[in-house]
């Protein structure tokens, strides 16, 4: 019969080596019967081909296979047992076999005189190793403006990653940060250092001349007439994205266009477009534009109200947002009103870098 010693369990898989013992320790075959109970025995088959001994747990063997029962009564009633640890002398009749369940080594059969035999593994040697893996290609990051800001005092604290107050590349001060992660490739918007300039050295200009480029047939003046031909629901989306954040280099292009020909220090857009800031840290940036509506009014409130920026105390400041046809957002950096103004008039002009 099959019994446990310790605690343990029987394992189905046994190699030839078990074939030989159970053998040689007297365990009878049996070809009919009730089996896999302790009073009828435990059917083993034998691969005739392998010599590997499996346990089904069933009454039939695979085709190919000889069936070998174990740990039925027979005439020499020997014992196949098993445990967690090797077999005590105490263990056992003379011919009985023990599997030590941890380690699978097979001790047997057991002698009369010299008790238990040294054991025999049951695990076969190892396979060998195998080849190596391609190895994978280097990972690289590439380390862009995103980290590098100066602290609130400009200069002494050098590349820290942005935040809303630091003086940026541009030397200017950053105002804003998507923190949230909303606009692809864009992080910061930096206000320039300073005011841009018009033609003659003057504070304020216009937002647009009169050059006859504007109007539905692009052949009326810029001043009293929409820069944009589009209509219905085209021109909606178009002013909804040139009023938004990060949309004012694409509406500082379209003002442009419309004034081919004439001096950008003439009109608001062209004043932008063409400052370049002082040199700071080493580099001089010139990827300045007119702001949205959105982005001067939150200049406005993120540099203005805090008392830095320098700006203009008691005036308005140009806006990229056309409102209707002659008219335009403007921004008050003295109390933070938004007024749709004509094109005509006068106004400051601060321009940002988006990176």
């Amino acid at each position: 019969m099959i019994k446990t010693f310790f605690t343990g369990k029987s394992r189905k898989p046994i190699i030839g080596l078990l074939v030989a013992a159970l053998v040689v320790g007297g365990i009878s075959a049996q070809a009919t019967g009730v089996l896999n109970t302790p009073s009828s025995g435990y059917l083993l088959c034998i691969n005739s081909k392998t010599k590997v001994i499996t346990y089904p747990g069933t009454s039939t063997c695979p085709k190919g296979s000889t069936k070998l029962t174990i740990g039925a009564s027979g005439k020499d009633g020997k014992t196949l047992w098993n445990g967690e640890k090797d077999p005590e002398n105490t263990l056992g009749s003379p011919g009985d076999m023990f599997i030590n369940s941890v380690t699978k080594t097979l001790f047997g059969p057991k002698d009369l005189t010299t008790g238990w035999p040294a054991g025999v593994s049951m695990v076969g040697p190892s396979g060998p190793v195998g080849a190596s893996g391609t190895a994978g290609a280097n990972a690289t990051i590439a380390i862009t403006e995103l980290f590098v800001c100066d602290g609130p005092d400009a200069g002494t604290v050098a590349d820290e990653k942005c935040k809303i107050g630091m003086t940026g590349p541009g030397g200017g001060l950053i105002f804003f940060v998507d923190y949230n992660d909303q606009y692809e490739g864009l992080n910061y918007l930096e206000a320039a250092p300073t005011d841009g300039v018009f033609a003659a050295s003057a504070a304020t200009g216009v937002w647009a001349t009169t050059v006859a480029a504007c109007g539905t047939a692009s052949n009326a003046s810029c001043q009293s007439n929409s820069i944009y031909t589009q209509t219905g629901v085209d021109l909606t989306t178009i002013k909804g994205l040139h009023r938004g954040l990060f949309g004012g280099q694409a509406a500082t292009n379209a003002i442009i266009a419309k004034h081919s020909g004439v001096a950008l220090n003439l009109f608001a857009a062209g004043v932008a477009d063409s400052y370049t800031a002082a040199t700071f840290n080493g580099v001089s940036k010139s990827d300045y534009y007119l702001p949205t509506k959105d982005e001067t009014e939150l200049m406005q409130k993120n540099l203005n109200d805090i008392g830095v920026g320098g700006f203009a105390g008691d005036f308005y400041y140009w806006s990229s947002s056309e409102y209707v046809a002659g008219n335009t957002w403007s921004q008050y950096f003295y109390g933070g009103l938004q007024n749709a103004t004509g094109k005509n008039s006068t106004n400051c002009v601060r321009p940002v870098r988006a990176f």
